[in-house]
């Protein structure tokens, strides 16, 4: 028996990757956040899967939904939104399944802030205007953010920086980056990513709380800030220069 990390991707059914699916239709047990993860993708399951939304268990009712189908030999999918390599809780889990042994190994998906990428058209790292891409978050009622993490000692690198878990505090994100990228530096909240009900919204930095307050996004959202976002002006990658030797 085998507890299967999976990423469940941003939003739509069909940004799981084919191992995640097919690991999806072949295990009798299936644990999911029914407000993060596609219904759609609980349609692969095979008949009679017992089928448990994680949504309002707390960690010690999810391993113990882990322990009871290892016990009964079961397989189990336990999918997450996007990719579970970030902000997924997976590793906690996985202590916990260590000290039980009871095995797992995880199959990658697509994290919301490459679908959020793709929503926008846009490259985040351009040659000769940004190479480096921070993935963050704000302190709220989460977990603390660890010494050297805060918002603003991040932002005087003046990189790329993709915000999650943070739409609700957008005023704050505002006030603590635009002293570093400037209030008419290029940025983007793009809401349900990939989903039906995807919300773009892009401008200068100094709009964002703005529209995000018009348009009554508070959640399942990423903030995109960076030069990037509407560079046109830079030169080609050497990946595919002629002079680049052979």
């Amino acid at each position: 028996m085998t507890v299967h990390f999976i990423g469940a991707g941003p939003g739509a059914a069909d940004l799981i990757t084919v191992r995640g699916r097919d690991l999806v239709a072949a295990s009798p047990v299936c644990l999911y956040a029914g407000s993060l993860v596609p219904a759609a993708l609980l349609d692969v399951c095979p008949p009679g899967a017992r089928k448990v939304d994680t949504a309002r268990l707390t960690l010690d009712e999810i391993v113990a939904e882990l322990v009871a189908a290892h016990a009964a030999g079961h397989d189990v999918a336990r999918l997450h939104s996007g990719d579970p390599s970030i902000y997924s809780a997976m590793a906690e889990q996985m202590r916990r399944l260590d000290a039980a042994g009871i095995p797992y190994d995880v199959t990658p998906g697509v994290p919301a802030f490459a679908a959020a990428a793709a929503s926008l058209g846009r490259e985040l790292t351009v040659p000769g205007v940004g190479q480096t891409v921070i993935l963050t978050r704000v302190t709220g009622q989460a977990t603390p953010m660890p010494p050297g993490e805060d918002l603003a000692t991040l932002a005087a690198s003046r990189a790329v920086l993709v915000l999650h878990l943070a739409v609700q505090r957008v005023d704050e994100v505002v006030a603590t980056l635009t002293p570093f990228y400037g209030p008419d530096c290029p940025a983007a909240v793009v809401a349900y990513a990939s989903r039906d009900d995807e919300m773009i919204l892009r401008g200068p930095l100094s709009t964002m709380a703005e529209q995000v307050a018009a348009a009554g996004v508070k959640r399942t959202a990423v903030i995109v800030v960076g030069r990037t976002l509407t560079a046109a002006d830079f030169p080609d990658s050497h990946l595919y220069s002629a002079a680049r030797a052979r």
